[in-house]
């Protein structure tokens, strides 16, 4: 018989900390803290009202506008107040991440990821030996940065040079310089193909993969044809004792549950615990969190 309670979702909830606030949502926006810059973005999400009034929504450093009305369209531009900085730090987690306003309204921190990487941080510190970390579709290496920091040797895969310069910038701003972090550019899927052929295997993989992508070489990726091979690949490169494997997905049309049940298909008949659910914003009010991505995580 099913358990339905079995399938139940885990709804995890982020809070901010001192260097990043949800400070309100509402009308298709967001208005956020970083540090001491306050920025308003779109949030395709927020379809309730803003609490905040307009005044305290008025006093936003830089204010994002999408370059088209289509949902899928993250491209456009930033007005500023004033002269803002080109980069300004905000820590997390014992690092250093150098945000800046990107042309398609991110800034190089998802702050809903911090409870992933706090759990994960915990298998780390806690486990007998140092353990091997892959950190695919790794983006500024936040992810990378903390496993580090918490004693993991890091091998981080992204199709981006940029994205791997900022992460390098984020690993100097944060005074790990002797950590131990493989930086590969790279077509995830090719790479991940290619450790197997090697034999090479890890402790713990991190997927952070987006609805639609391009390799360096132009390699057409999609979520909803790639990933299940690419979970099963990385499946495979895990350790016989691996300590877990997490997936998140943004702006899909799925449920956690369909991540759950890929990621379960992979990894075939390996013991241990499996959850999913979604991650959440609690804005300041702590009245109404902002659902933000999709996850599956599996632990020994």
């Amino acid at each position: 018989m099913v358990r339905m309670k079995d399938f139940t979702p885990n709804i995890i909830a982020e809070n901010g900390w001192a260097d990043y606030a949800l400070l309100d949502s509402g009308a298709g926006r967001k208005l956020e803290r970083f540090g001491t810059i306050r920025v308003d973005r779109p949030e395709p999400q927020a379809l309730w009202k803003k609490l905040l009034p307009e005044s305290e929504w008025s006093k936003a450093d830089a204010s994002f506008t999408n370059a088209s009305e289509k949902e899928e369209d993250e491209k456009g531009s930033w007005s500023q107040k004033g002269k803002l900085p080109e980069v300004w730090p905000v820590k997390v987690e014992g690092v250093s991440m150098m945000c800046r306003l990107m042309s398609y309204r991110h800034m190089g921190l998802f702050p809903e990821q911090r409870p992933h990487w706090q759990w994960f941080s915990n298998e780390i510190k806690t486990s007998t030996k140092p353990l091997k970390i892959l950190n695919l579709f790794a983006y500024t290496g936040a992810a990378s940065l903390i496993a580090a920091k918490c004693g993991a040797e890091v091998t981080h895969v992204d199709a981006s040079k940029k994205a791997i310069q900022w992460a390098k910038e984020n690993q100097d701003a944060s005074g790990l310089g002797e950590s131990k972090i493989r930086w590969i550019c790279d077509d995830v899927t090719k790479f991940v193909a290619r450790e197997g052929r090697r034999g090479n295997l890890y402790d713990g993989i991190l997927l952070d993969p987006p609805r639609y992508g391009r390799g360096p070489e132009g390699e057409v990726w999609r979520f909803e044809t790639d990933v299940g091979p690419l979970l099963e690949s990385c499946a495979a490169l895990l350790t016989p004792d691996a300590k877990f494997m997490i997936l998140t997905a943004y702006a899909l049309r799925l449920s956690s549950l369909s991540l759950f049940h890929m990621m379960k298909d992979a990894l075939g008949d390996r013991k241990g615990k499996m959850d999913h659910g979604e991650l959440l914003l609690s804005d300041q009010t702590k009245n109404r969190p902002l659902a933000t991505s999709m996850f599956s995580r599996w632990s020994a």
